[in-house]
Parts: C-alpha cells; sequence; structure tokens
C-alpha cells in the first residue's frame, strides 16, 4: 500500500495504523504532530486510524526554544 509521507512516496507492506507507522519509523510520537489528508489527528487516535491506499500524512516534530 502506497501512501504519501511529508511529501514523498512511501510503501507499507501491509495495513497500518499511524501508530505502525511511527513504530515502523521509530518514532513514538510524543513530539510529533500528525496531519492525515489536511487533519490533524489526535495522539489517542493514533493507534485506532487505519491508512488507506493513497492517504497523505504530514508530520511535524515540536522544537522546543524561542
Amino acid at each position: 500500500m502506497r501512501i504519501i509521507l511529508n511529501g514523498n512516496k512511501y510503501e507499507l507492506a501491509g495495513p497500518a495504523s499511524i501508530e505502525d507507522l511511527l513504530k515502523d519509523l521509530g518514532q513514538d510520537g510524543s513530539r510529533l504532530v500528525v496531519e492525515l489528508n489536511a487533519r490533524i489527528v489526535s495522539k489517542e487516535n493514533y493507534t485506532a486510524t487505519m491508512l488507506k491506499e493513497g492517504d497523505s500524512l504530514e508530520m511535524v516534530r515540536l522544537v522546543g526554544g524561542g
């Protein structure tokens, strides 16, 4: 299954949730904001939100500082 991740094509081996994708990427999601098809997904929904062919994800890392 192919999705678009931060503007680039990304291949998933099979059905996957946002949580599965984060694990695959080695991310814990604690300092990320995830937008799926132009909608922000709350962290509580990462496990329940299944990705579909052609979905577009944007992941933005939060950085502290001034």
